[in-house]
């Protein structure tokens, strides 16, 4: 039994979402934000990390990388944070049924390394959540960098790009990005509420709302096994308990129809996913993130979408943009 869950695991825990009714009304939640809000008081979700917090997480890597721990059966009790404990269960309380993002600040990753780095985010991981693989060759931290791929080829991933990503939510409960490197410009996280854009929808075309609780078919990408399907069939939103909870790929959905079997879109669903898009691509309704190196930013994939601009790297090797990308389950 390994010490993380698999691609399939995990993704298999975020799509169990309950669903009791469509909201007719608008959702009052702590979610339910507005970009320029955030930009105007980053106090309510920057994070800064005191010496004390840097010096138990560096401790505890050192400790378990003496003991040889491997990188892959790091547990949370093989690096305990008990000094952390608190503040942790705080931000995941956060992330679970709160406000959906924060951002920590002040990993002395350049001191670090890459390598230290790596470890010290996969224990605090451990911590917060349960972390898993993120595709199906069981890849435990993404590298967010230019590996030089086609961004408009559509089976290649777009964060293997310097391209722009658009609004999207990955298969996990939460996504973390820490920041190794910068690039010389662009690249900033740009994030927005899927219950702001859910409320704006209600107010502005509330006919197109009950097509939100309907499935899309998204395209594999070419991650699905020998045999299986090339598309699935995901339903963007569900709620109960007075939570939405949304899952948006909308570049997956559109690209689903090169498939053969698969429908051209509606009038209603062409509409649904141009205002859907429309909305988290607002300035009114998005926020802007500028990561430094050492930032570890956490958002919810059920209440958060998230994109990023195009980017220019350094041309010197080994200066380019690089972040770790960590995909946790909640219980």
């Amino acid at each position: 039994m390994t010490a993380y869950r698999s691609f399939a695991e995990q993704a298999l825990h975020y799509f169990i979402r309950p669903h009791e009714e469509i909201p007719s009304a608008a959702l009052r939640h702590p979610a339910n934000w507005y970009g320029p809000e955030m930009a105007a008081d980053p106090s309510l979700w920057l994070v800064e990390l005191s010496r004390d917090d840097v010096a138990e997480l560096e401790s505890s890597a050192h400790r378990a990388r003496r003991a040889r721990v491997p990188f892959a059966d790091l547990t949370a009790d093989s690096f305990p944070l008990p000094g952390l404990e608190n503040r942790i269960s705080q931000w995941r309380q956060v992330l679970a049924s709160g406000r959906g993002f924060l951002c920590l600040r002040g990993l002395p990753v350049e001191a670090w390394g890459d390598e230290l780095a790596s470890y010290v985010y996969w224990g605090l991981g451990h911590h917060l959540g349960a972390p898993g693989a993120q595709n199906a060759a069981e890849e435990l931290l993404g590298h967010v960098t230019d590996y030089g791929e086609e961004a408009d080829n559509p089976a290649v991933r777009r964060y293997r790009t310097s391209g722009n990503i658009d609004f999207h939510c990955d298969a996990a409960d939460v996504v973390g990005l820490l920041c190794l490197r910068t690039a010389r410009s662009g690249g900033q996280s740009r994030i927005a509420s899927s219950v702001t854009i859910f409320n704006e929808i209600l107010a502005r075309r509330p006919d197109l709302v009950p097509r939100l609780f309907q499935p899309f078919r998204l395209d594999r990408r070419g991650e699905e096994g020998e045999g299986e399907a090339p598309t699935l069939d995901i339903t963007p939103c569900a709620f109960a308990g007075g939570q939405l909870r949304t899952f948006w790929h909308s570049e997956y959905f559109r690209s689903a129809v090169r498939h053969a079997g698969v429908p051209p879109f509606t009038a209603e669903e062409k509409a649904l996913l141009e205002l859907y898009d429309q909305l988290a691509a607002s300035p009114a309704i998005y926020l802007d993130m500028w990561l430094q190196p050492g930032d570890i930013q956490l958002i919810s994939n059920h209440t958060v979408v998230h994109a990023r601009t195009a980017y220019e790297d350094y041309p010197e090797p080994g200066r380019g943009r690089h972040l770790l990308r960590l995909w946790l389950s909640l219980e």
